[in-house]
């Protein structure tokens, strides 16, 4: 089951991974007449940059958290076809282009991802991504499995590996080219968030996969003490996988 997200909260605090997505953006080259799919659309700030480049082209979005999706249609124009869906099992009219933020590391799976992806483009379509790659936020993932340990804690986390498919450049090449994908590129690169609400930003984002799974009085306590085991002012380094690949002609 896809995870949902408090949609508000991170439309508040979000702006960094905004950022990241604009300038991901900016990499994908477009005349303007094409339909291109945002895969993990989130509260749709980047699909409406994304919007903006496309005049006389039309916009597919897709998340699979309800809530983000709601915040999403209420962010875009009508004119925006805003869809529930889970990437794995996503069915979708071939696009010319699809654009992706912060969203392939939540899938397990990357070879039927990657799969899926390649069907849904045109004979060559564009893919153009960034997720989180190999040692992505390592300190605040290591901070949060110390205090997932401890009681009341461990009682609901002890057992949980965690969510996340932090891949390397190199593996991610080799699947991708593996699986049909040419023109291929993947490399890393990096960039650090030092946010103004380090509480907030770890509950909203970085935490919130633990959170799911501890009852909502244990939250508060969980961010506090995650927060306590990191180095003051709390700096996120992220790493992020940027990709581009082609569908073949």
């Amino acid at each position: 089951m896809a995870r949902d997200w408090d949609a508000t909260t991170y439309e508040r605090l979000s702006q960094p991974l905004a950022q990241m997505g604009r300038d991901v953006l900016a990499r994908l080259e477009l005349d303007g007449d094409e339909t291109v799919l945002d895969a993990g659309c989130g509260t749709g700030k980047v699909t409406a940059a994304l919007l903006e480049r496309l005049p006389n082209g039309r916009v597919i979005a897709v998340d699979a958290a309800p809530s983000m999706v709601e915040e999403a249609r209420q962010r875009l124009p009508d004119s925006v076809d805003v869809r529930q869906a889970d990437l794995l099992d996503l069915e979708i009219e071939p696009v010319d282009a699809i654009l992706s933020t912060a969203t392939f590391h939540w899938i397990a799976d990357h070879d039927g991802l990657v799969a899926n992806l390649l069907h849904a483009l045109k004979p060559g379509g564009r893919l153009v991504a960034q997720c989180g790659g190999k040692g992505n936020v390592a300190a605040i993932k290591n901070a949060g499995f110390t205090v997932a340990g401890r009681e009341p804690f461990a009682e609901h986390l002890s057992d949980w590996p965690g969510d996340w498919h932090f891949a390397s450049p190199q593996d991610t090449e080799a699947r991708l080219l593996k699986l049909g994908f040419t023109d291929v590129w993947c490399w890393r690169s990096e960039v650090t968030v030092e946010p103004d609400d380090a509480a907030g930003y770890l509950g909203a984002i970085c935490c919130g996969s633990f959170l799911e799974r501890l009852p909502e009085e244990l939250h508060e306590d969980f961010v506090e003490q995650v927060v306590a085991e990191l180095p003051e002012p709390v700096v996120l380094e992220y790493v992020r996988l940027n990709i581009l690949a082609r569908r073949p002609f």
